[in-house]
């Protein structure tokens, strides 16, 4: 009589990770439950009971990868001046866009999907900006919503361009290239 071992417990958190890679890779239309099933070694009904449907489990994906690039975002934009936080993320942006092991681009700023999600840093962005002003490194001429709708097309457009290809060293260079735009923004900071 042979013994069976004991089905491997299922890993939630691993599940999240894998279905967030998917859809940061392929966009929510084009992966299938199927290949989400297949590349998590577990079936569509486990999938189903686990987080009900490939909606949900793109939801909580999200959620998961976004909490971390928040985080990641604030600790960024908490630099001693304004201009010194934007800069560090863009570094940080372009430094995981072309992040070995991960999948090219941003998750978040890629996915048609998260667009509630980039308004939400784009608003952070902003509120640093006029926190600036506050504290009187950035010039009262600047809007803070102005520059912050830049600094997300700037971060948009190297998450496209590290898609279709672009070196690590391609997008630091897009990112030293906006930072450096920034004291014309910024013009206190000269």
């Amino acid at each position: 009589m042979a013994v069976m071992g004991r089905p491997r417990a299922f890993d939630k958190d691993q599940a999240l990770l894998i279905a967030m890679e998917r859809f940061w890779s392929d966009g929510y239309e084009s992966t299938t439950v199927s290949r989400l099933t297949q590349e998590m070694g577990i079936s569509a009904p486990s999938l189903y009971a686990a987080f009900g449907d490939k909606n949900r489990l793109f939801e909580d994906a999200a959620a998961s990868y976004s909490e971390r690039i928040t985080e990641q975002v604030d600790r960024a934009l908490e630099r001693r001046t304004a201009h010194e936080g934007v800069t560090e993320l863009l570094r940080i942006t372009a430094e995981g866009m072309a992040a070995p092991g991960s999948p090219p681009g941003c998750f978040m700023l890629s996915e048609p999907r998260l667009r509630s999600r980039r308004e939400t840093i784009r608003q952070r962005v902003a509120e640093r900006i006029a926190r600036g002003q506050v504290e009187g490194d950035v010039s009262e001429g600047v809007d803070p919503q102005r520059l912050g709708d830049y600094l997300m097309a700037v971060m948009v457009g190297m998450s496209s361009r590290a898609k279709d290809g672009g070196s690590s060293r391609e997008l630091l260079g897009i990112a030293e290239s906006a930072a450096a735009a920034l004291p014309a923004l910024m013009p206190s900071l000269r």
